[in-house]
């Protein structure tokens, strides 16, 4: 089967009958959920199900359920997890417990049929950092955000859910929101790849990563590097990450134009699917015509990720994570 280019946030807890159609006849690649899909486990499970049916395919569902701000499954009925930097910063043994916090979280999630999550953060944190990304960051140097970042990874996948390495090719140094205005980064080239290229480098072997909306003037002073060929084009061959790359939200207001414009620039420049979070059905609708199907690379890669899936051993729940919060006391 070849699959739509895109990923799509249906609109509310239950699909409408227009996404049901629309999902049916154009099968994308996969979806996205947020806190507006989210209200109880059994009403998610279904959902998730539902999703799948009418792909017609086992579609990857992802959600961001990195904890602290950005977390999309919430109390009562998950656990509530604190910022990625600050656990890193109170845990004992910060790697240990980054794997065990992300293994519960794969379990959370794998328990209600959503089996990809967008972590690792692999971005490095500095005193340019926006507050947006700051606490959801690992760490300000390149070794510790690349440690902690193959935790978090192999933690997903020991869990049975997909890592999905964001924001390649970093997005630390971005002084302004990308979900608000498109941030420029000046920093020279051989810093760049002195610092920030150095966890998606250490990473390139995953299977998924995101783009980051964010212009890096040192390599393509017009465009950010979700639509820039220029980048896609380091992301490949420099940083060698050679898995399937998805847009950030195309729905941010960084990008220009109108989200079929910018699906159409993202998909020329190089990504391999555009992801698409609003659950607005005429942009969707938009989208998906100008996206068409995968091609041919992109289709091999996206098998290829979908591969790293696998069922997770049996592990003691429960013991885990008193080993957790003994490393966070």
């Amino acid at each position: 089967m070849r699959f739509n280019a895109a990923i799509f946030g249906p609109e509310g807890p239950v699909l409408t009958d227009w996404e049901r159609g629309f999902f049916r006849d154009t099968r994308p690649f996969g979806f996205i959920l947020f806190a507006r899909n989210v209200e109880d486990p059994n009403q998610l499970g279904r959902l998730c199900d539902d999703l799948r049916e009418v792909a017609g395919h086992d579609a990857p569902i992802l959600v961001d359920q990195e904890g602290g701000r950005v977390q999309r499954l919430r109390a009562p009925h998950w656990r509530e997890w604190l910022p990625p930097l600050e656990q890193m910063q109170r845990a004992r043994d910060p790697l240990r417990a980054m794997w065990l916090r992300y293994r519960l979280i794969a379990a959370e999630l794998r328990q209600v049929g959503i089996d990809a999550n967008c972590a690792p953060c692999a971005d490095i944190t500095s005193r340019k950092t926006h507050p947006f990304l700051r606490n959801r960051c690992y760490g300000g140097d390149a070794a510790t955000v690349l440690d902690a970042a193959r935790a978090v990874a192999e933690a997903h996948l020991a869990g049975g859910v997909l890592p999905v390495m964001k924001h390649i090719p970093g997005h630390g140094l971005a002084a302004v929101d990308s979900h608000k205005d498109l941030p420029r980064v000046d920093a020279a080239r051989a810093d760049l790849e002195a610092q920030d290229f150095v966890p998606f480098t250490g990473l390139a072997d995953l299977p998924l990563g995101m783009t980051a909306h964010v212009i890096y003037e040192a390599i393509d002073p017009d465009a950010p590097a979700t639509t820039s060929r220029t980048v896609m084009n380091v992301i490949r061959e420099q940083i060698g990450f050679q898995g399937f790359l998805m847009t950030d939200d195309i729905g941010m207001d960084a990008l220009d134009g109108t989200p079929a414009q910018r699906a159409h620039r993202a998909i020329l420049a190089g990504c391999d699917a555009v992801l698409h979070c609003n659950g607005k059905a005429p942009e969707i609708a938009a989208v998906a015509e100008t996206v068409g199907e995968m091609t041919d690379a992109a289709q091999a890669r996206a098998e290829a990720a979908l591969g790293w899936r696998k069922t997770p051993a049996p592990v003691d729940i429960g013991a885990l994570s008193e080993e957790l919060d003994d490393l966070l006391n």
